[in-house]
């Protein structure tokens, strides 16, 4: 894999990489413990081993946070891969050090890309399976008692479902949380951060369900931007998107917290106000309106330029389908519009 390929996918996986660090710090706790533990077992060789190990999980730490994530690897791959060898040849493969070896399974998962990763996947099957026949012809050369044997291969037994478990809940909560953003990007306009027309539409639906059920008014206000492309020719498009901007909060603050809002078009938002009849809703739209109108835009336009909306109000009526009810409330922006702009109309069934 080349530095460009690794520096990618290190923007591409941050979540992994984190949790890479956080194993490097367990893992370092880890091998202090095994150091007292093989001296306790009077087995020094693989004590300080540990010492070894430790320095290198420290400067994988290190190389993580410098986003150095190739090197902090092959510290890390280095360190298991020796670390198993050892532990097996000089106590056997009952201590249970050939353990470790299956955690970078799901790791080349994540990290490769699948041709790379089944050519590890293939060389590390081998590694393992050469390290047991190794076990199998050659006696330890420091064997423990097989009482302290199987307590190492409890402790490393543990260890491994113990970082296996967190890995697995990190694992799930990052999948979680990747769905969650996934769908906030598919119901919400990338500009505005309303909802978008698609998200909005379920939504809508719903409330006239809701309303119908109990008998409950429900109103929409549809809003235009007066002379928007004069806004976008004089100014550009990135004023314009600022105009928006600015719009979508100020509406937002004139609504109450179960009012929906969503960009319905280019320069045009629906406003769904449930549990609303049309005079309320009347009322609604013209101090949006009169906010925007008075808003101080020279921050961002022409000074002395205004903003100003034009809006359409309707009521859904009995058994009303969402395609009636805003038809009703475009026709009502129209004749706001044809009427001299910056103005609200109601239009009843």
């Amino acid at each position: 894999m080349t530095s460009m390929e690794r520096s990618k996918n290190s923007e591409q996986r941050p979540q992994f990489w984190q949790v890479a660090r956080r194993c490097c710090q367990l893992a370092a706790i880890v091998d202090i413990a095994f150091f007292a533990i093989f001296m306790a077992l009077d087995s020094p060789i693989l004590a300080w081993v540990n010492v070894v190990s430790v320095a290198m999980y420290a400067w994988a730490f290190y190389a993580f946070g410098q986003r150095q994530n190739g090197l902090a690897i092959v510290l890390v791959w280095t360190e298991v891969l020796v670390h198993s060898a050892l532990g097996i040849i000089l106590i056997g493969w009952d201590s249970g050090f050939h353990y470790y070896l299956l955690m970078f399974i799901p790791a080349l998962a994540v990290t490769m890309r699948l041709g790379y990763a089944i050519i590890l996947l293939v060389l590390l099957w081998a590694y393992y399976v050469g390290l047991y026949a190794t076990s199998l012809y050659f006696a330890p050369l420091q064997p423990i008692s097989a009482e302290a044997l199987i307590g190492v291969n409890v402790f490393n037994l543990s260890v491994v479902f113990g970082m296996f478990s967190y890995l697995g809940f990190i694992y799930v909560r990052a999948v979680s949380s990747a769905n969650r953003k996934l769908n906030r990007l598919a119901s919400t306009d990338g500009l505005t951060l309303l909802h978008n027309r698609r998200h909005l539409t379920e939504l809508t639906e719903a409330e006239i369900t809701r309303s119908e059920r109990y008998e409950k008014p429900m109103s929409v206000l549809l809003i235009d931007i007066d002379h928007f492309k004069l806004i976008n020719d004089l100014f550009g498009h990135l004023k314009g998107d600022e105009v928006l901007q600015h719009l979508a909060k100020l509406i937002r603050m004139e609504l109450r917290q179960h009012d929906l809002i969503g960009r319905w078009g280019g320069e045009e938002f629906l406003v769904v106000l449930p549990e609303t009849d049309i005079t309320t809703a009347e009322q609604v739209a013209e101090r949006i309106r009169a906010a925007i109108s008075s808003f101080n835009w020279s921050d961002n336009l022409k000074k002395d330029m205004t903003v100003t909306l034009s809006i359409g109000v309707s009521q859904l009526a009995p058994n009303e389908t969402l395609n009636r009810i805003l038809n009703r409330a475009d026709k009502a922006l129209y004749i706001s519009k044809s009427c001299g702009r910056n103005r609200v109309t109601r239009l009843e069934k």
